[in-house]
């Protein structure tokens, strides 16, 4: 008998490194809140992270290229009144994003294509219904205009940012903290895991829980969970000796977990990305200064250790990049961007190919810009899978128009059916506007008339 001593993967060799100095983001408080969120979103056009703000909470969106040393007055979006908790881009539209703050409130931004030039202070949407912090946001995979929020209040509620109103609430199903929720891959099933040491999956459109397992994980520290390939879950959490533990489930069978491997006694909560497209799940533990990687497959022991990216300092945090903007001629298959105390570091993904000719066998289609359904549609009950591109020529050149065209109907809609009072807010900031420029052309003409006579 024959047997294989090493696992053969074509990841067995991923490859992660540091970009150089030059290509970092010098210079950005980054935000000392102890709360385990990412603190960063990225896309293809910009990367934002959750800054230190007085009085109030602010983010910071750069534009991908805006690498170097960023100016301490470099204009941020600070129209919270607490400290800004989570942050995430739309999915569907590359310059919407949204923040749940301490002030109990979610906010939509729009940011201008080229970045902020002055500091953005009044949101496109604001959403109202939590009734303590929301530390928690999850826009919808495959459903345009759909986003999720948890509060310390222990209640889920689903949006439509369109119509600015929210269509469920879910309060009776957690009775303690939510630590994490997410989609599975066309967003018609959450999970989310609970300070009850409680994994649930729900019906997200009727708010009820389809499977639940207890203590995944016996210590009481928090645990996140995300769906990865078909319908499984990986959870991370803590032992009872306090030893960080991986997890997979099978929520059909939820009683055994198919396999639970022990890594490490370090304190950081494990922040999980799945990659469908390659099946690599990527740890990103707070605090750590590593990133483990490994492959989820279908055979035992399903989750399969890969190696390790080692660093001197520790992430305080932690962006990933959609599929669609990494470099494919590159063979990267991954960008994280790791927040330190001071900057924000890419850290690159590779598979070490000869080859510089796309590689199909990495880069499977993946999901593109474009929604499947309008957020009606799928309160209505419609599922869709999500759309898929290519990547074969780069990504920007195909979808231009699409975008536009996402974007403008975004802004209508949300213009023609939000709340009343924000367009009555949108006149008051004109006319003050045109009162202030009133007033400068008469401070002006006064001077010119000064000058004059003295001549």
């Amino acid at each position: 008998m024959s047997r294989k001593v090493v696992r053969s993967s074509k990841f067995r060799h991923v490859f992660g490194q540091a970009l150089k100095a030059d290509q970092c983001y010098d210079d950005i408080r980054i935000s000392q809140m102890t709360w385990d969120s990412n603190f960063c979103s990225v896309n293809p056009k910009f990367v934002a992270m959750i800054v230190d703000a007085s009085g109030g909470g602010a983010f910071m969106v750069l534009p991908l290229s805006k690498t170097g040393r960023i100016d301490m007055s470099y204009p941020t979006v600070c129209g919270h009144t607490g400290p800004v908790l989570d942050i995430e881009f739309c999915p569907h539209n590359d310059n919407i994003i949204a923040s749940g703050s301490e002030d109990c409130s979610v906010m939509i931004w729009e940011i201008p294509d080229g970045g902020l030039t002055t500091s953005l202070t009044e949101p496109v949407v604001k959403l109202e219904g939590h009734s303590k912090r929301v530390g928690l946001l999850s826009w919808h995979p495959t459903a345009h205009n759909v986003l999720m929020s948890a509060g310390c209040d222990n209640v889920l509620i689903l949006w439509n940012v369109a119509r600015g109103e929210a269509v469920l609430r879910m309060d009776t199903v957690h009775p303690d903290l939510i630590y994490s929720a997410s989609w599975n891959s066309d967003g018609s099933r959450i999970l989310t895991a609970c300070k009850d040491k409680t994994l649930r999956v729900l019906d997200p459109r009727k708010g009820t829980v389809l499977h639940e397992r207890e203590k995944p994980h016996e210590g009481s520290r928090p645990i996140r969970a995300v769906f990865v390939s078909d319908g499984k879950i990986l959870s991370t959490g803590f032992s009872r000796m306090s030893e960080r533990q991986v997890a997979l489930w099978d929520p059909k069978n939820f009683g055994e977990a198919l396999t639970l491997q022990e890594l490490d006694t370090s304190s950081g909560v494990l922040l999980p990305f799945f990659d469908p497209d390659t099946g690599i799940v990527y740890l990103c533990g707070k605090g750590d200064s590593s990133i483990r990687y490994f492959e989820v497959t279908d055979e035992a022991p399903y989750v399969h250790y890969l190696s390790m990216y080692s660093s001197k300092e520790s992430q305080k945090g932690m962006g990933y990049m959609p599929k669609r903007g990494l470099e494919v001629n590159k063979c990267e298959i991954a960008r994280f961007y790791k927040l330190h105390e001071r900057k924000c570091e890419p850290i690159v993904m590779t598979v070490p190919r000869k080859s510089d000719l796309f590689q199909e066998d990495l880069y499977p289609d993946t999901v593109g810009p474009e929604p499947s359904a309008e957020a009606d549609e799928w309160f209505e009950g419609k599922d869709a899978p999500p759309k898929l591109i290519s990547l074969k020529d780069g990504f920007v050149a195909t979808t231009k128009a699409k975008e536009f065209k996402v974007h403008k109907s975004l802004l209508k809609t949300t213009a023609a059916s939000s709340v009343p009072q924000q367009d009555g807010g949108e006149v008051q900031s004109l006319k003050k506007e045109v009162k202030d420029l009133k007033a400068a052309i008469e401070e002006l003409t006064k001077r010119v008339g000064e000058l004059e006579s003295k001549h």
